[in-house]
């Protein structure tokens, strides 16, 4: 990487960031990452130790390229301090829901060249998905210097701004509605007698399977639905959809709300 990285916040975000570049071979000795708790900052240097950390945040804001991955209270409350050591020539990824470009764009002083990025996890391993949104005032020759950062992560689209709360709730917080069920299955199946190696194989392939027939397949719903003649949680599934039903568009109702 030519050009110098700057993360805001060593928190979740920035680990996956750092693991999905580093797998994918970029040198990380011009990543500077800042956080005020030292123990997070002792973990990202123990796991990947060419990289630079600090507890001041204007140095990490001080790079080329600056990540901000703070929740956005926090990044409310502390951006506009951070301006005067942010350069004019900088390109800023905003990782966060809520905060616009507009607020963005107030809290930095006019700052123009700014991209906002829902992540998601799988990102991890180089798989995630996440929707991109590029400013008004983006400067088009900077995607060449963001490129190979995003494309380590996986697919990261374009999309309107509007979007990307959905994707929030939809890609960035979808994979822990279902962890939970397929390690429950995961456990179910050793204490029925399989194996772990047997029990994983047969849950990947059937995973992969099942959401290349609904989302590939050519069928409707109902039709992918009765390929299998016994479901033995029917009479559960009202419940286990209330939820959805019920907090998810809630929840993106607070995201859109500001």
């Amino acid at each position: 990487m030519g050009h110098s990285i700057g993360l805001l916040g060593g928190g979740r975000i920035s680990a996956i960031f750092l693991d999905a570049w580093e797998s994918k071979g970029l040198d990380l000795s011009r990543v500077l990452v800042s956080d005020s708790d030292p123990a997070v900052l002792d973990r990202l240097k123990g796991a990947h130790p060419s990289i630079t950390v600090t507890a001041d945040n204007l140095e990490s804001v001080a790079q080329d390229i600056v990540f901000i991955a703070l929740h956005p209270p926090v990044m409310k409350a502390s951006l506009a301090d951070l301006v005067p050591a942010l350069k004019v020539e900088a390109t800023i990824v905003s990782l966060a829901p809520v905060m616009t470009f507009a607020r963005l764009e107030g809290l930095l002083n006019g700052h123009k060249r700014l991209v906002r990025m829902i992540p998601n996890a799988p990102s991890l391993l180089g798989m995630g998905y996440n929707p991109v949104a590029f400013g008004p005032g983006f400067v088009p020759e900077d995607r060449s210097r963001l490129a190979p950062l995003f494309e380590a992560l996986g697919q990261t689209p374009e999309v309107p701004e509007a979007h990307l709360e959905a994707y929030a709730v939809l890609t960035a917080m979808g994979p822990t509605y279902f962890w939970p069920q397929w390690q429950a299955l995961r456990e179910l199946a050793v204490s029925f007698g399989l194996d772990k190696e047997a029990t994983d194989r047969g849950l990947v392939a059937m995973l992969h399977g099942a959401v290349d027939l609904l989302f590939a397949g050519g069928r409707s719903f109902e039709e992918v639905m009765d390929t299998i003649p016994v479901k033995p949680l029917a009479e559960a599934q009202e419940s286990i959809l209330a939820p959805f039903r019920e907090k998810l568009p809630a929840l993106h109702a607070r995201l859109t709300a500001h």
